[in-house]
């Protein structure tokens, strides 16, 4: 970028910056500068945006749904690209903005409207963090099920956005599957009902189903209406350990056999257990070399747990039905207790295949290993087939400032194995900027034909999130 196109970038942000507060009186606005510079990356690009030294964008932080539409529909008028961001907390990239774009955060719209035990529904704006809501609905014996491994701090909006998964979607579903209705900005500023507060409803096209998942490229979501279940009167964690991997995804087909039908089924791969103890301080791998953590729910727990244990049993495995608090500390050591290696180079992948295949994956690592002298391992949302494998690579002195080749090559061929499985490239985390290449060995090209289609219908401007996703 030469030196005037910067100066003209930033000429436009700095006439839509002083626009914005006229428009809107008290609304917060940040100047672009170093001082935004976290609203210029996600989780998953952090450390990249950090490296650049690059000041970060023109952030606005609306308190209504009408701010936002003021705001979007002014980017359009003066052609400024925008950013929508929830938390943050995305690991796919899906977040970053550049510094002629504006990010439009929805991190004050906090607010949770109502709650209608009756209509088993709540409606909240896309800033409540997951966690926060379950917390106000305790009184009311119900909770939201969609349950991401960051949900304490990752939003609701973000959810919708990525159409998020986590542990629990074995039995409960992903987060598609607990929206009803959504209030959505459309690029053009102008606000849209899509969904209902029914649980029926086949009015129309689906546009709901649209939105969710769209990595905000199609509107920026103000208002959602969310399904409710009520708390389960049991919960309780069973643990099974195996002998080797293998032997441990031979335990997932006993589950699916089984009657039981698990709130969650999370498993562990040999490398797995060991990268936890050596990152928690645990000693998980002294009890076995794979482990299959369970959380059933509901009535019948006892019957469930014996079920179970036999299913299990039966194939090698040595199941334990954890005290409340050994249960509790193993599904912490689930959402925190893996450790990044900080001396070695490594991509984190986010592959789903039908459940079935899973033992098809892990199978697959040996030869991937092999080929291009990596390190494999993944812990798996093993109830609903989502893998999120860690790829890793020693440093030599020769690498330079980047990764060598060979570590993507790896992962890759990861990918291409679970698309040969029926699966897809990305599970829960979403495309991004990061898996936009993944996504086109999944998609055939009239199918990414009719996806910039809808795009250009509903945002013919590109203002949104432009170069995302598809």
């Amino acid at each position: 970028m030469t030196t005037q196109q910067l100066t003209e970038d930033h000429t436009s942000l700095q006439a839509y910056v002083q626009e914005l507060r006229r428009r809107v009186e008290g609304i917060e606005v940040l100047e672009p500068g170093t001082g935004t510079t976290r609203y210029s990356h996600d989780a998953a690009t952090a450390k990249t945006a950090a490296a650049s030294g690059n000041p970060g964008p023109a952030v606005v932080l609306p308190s209504s749904a009408a701010d936002v539409q003021t705001a979007v529909r002014l980017a359009a008028e003066l052609g400024v690209t925008v950013v929508p961001r929830g938390a943050g907390s995305g690991l796919s990239g899906g977040a970053t903005a550049q510094q002629d774009q504006v990010v439009i955060s929805t991190e004050k719209l906090t607010a949770i409207i109502e709650v209608s035990p009756l209509d088993e529904v709540a409606v909240v704006e896309p800033g409540v963090i997951n966690a926060d809501l379950n917390k106000h609905l305790e009184s009311f014996g119900l909770f939201y099920a969609p349950d991401p491994a960051s949900f304490d701090i990752s939003s609701i909006g973000g959810n919708i956005a990525t159409n998020a998964g986590g542990l629990r979607c074995a039995k409960y579903g992903v987060t598609r599957e607990s929206i009803l209705s959504l209030d959505v900005v459309l690029p053009d500023g102008s606000l849209i009902t899509v969904g209902h507060r029914s649980i029926k409803g086949v009015t129309g096209l689906d546009l709901t189903s649209l939105i969710v998942g769209s990595e905000g490229i199609l509107g920026i979501v103000t208002k959602a209406t969310v399904r409710l279940r009520p708390i389960p009167v049991a919960r309780k964690t069973v643990s099974a350990f195996f002998n080797s991997t293998a032997e441990g995804t031979d335990g997932l087909a006993a589950i699916t056999l089984s009657p039981v039908r698990p709130a969650a089924i999370e498993f562990f791969d040999t490398p797995s257990l060991v990268n936890i103890d050596a990152h928690s301080g645990t000693s998980l791998r002294s009890r076995g070399a794979a482990l299959i953590l369970i959380e059933i729910d509901g009535y019948g727990i006892g019957d469930q747990a014996a079920d179970l244990a036999t299913a299990l049993s039966a194939v090698g495995g040595r199941v334990t039905v954890e005290s409340d608090d050994d249960g509790a500390r193993l599904w912490e050591l689930r959402r925190s207790g893996r450790g990044l290696p900080q001396d070695k180079w490594y991509i984190g992948e986010d592959i789903a295949v039908p459940k079935s295949q899973l033992p098809k994956v892990y199978a697959a690592f040996p030869a991937l290993e092999a080929r291009f002298g990596v390190d494999i391992s993944a812990v798996s949302h093993a109830g609903d087939g989502n893998l999120h494998p860690l790829i890793t690579k020693d440093k030599t002195p020769d690498d330079g400032a980047n990764p060598p080749a060979s570590l993507l090559e790896a992962a890759t061929e990861l990918v291409k194995v679970a698309l040969s499985l029926g699966g897809t490239v990305t599970g829960e985390h979403g495309v991004g900027t990061i898996k936009r290449e993944w996504a086109a060995l999944e998609l055939s090209e009239r199918s990414r034909e009719v996806q910039h289609a809808i795009k250009a219908a509903i945002d013919p401007q590109q203002t949104l999130n432009p170069g995302k996703a598809i």
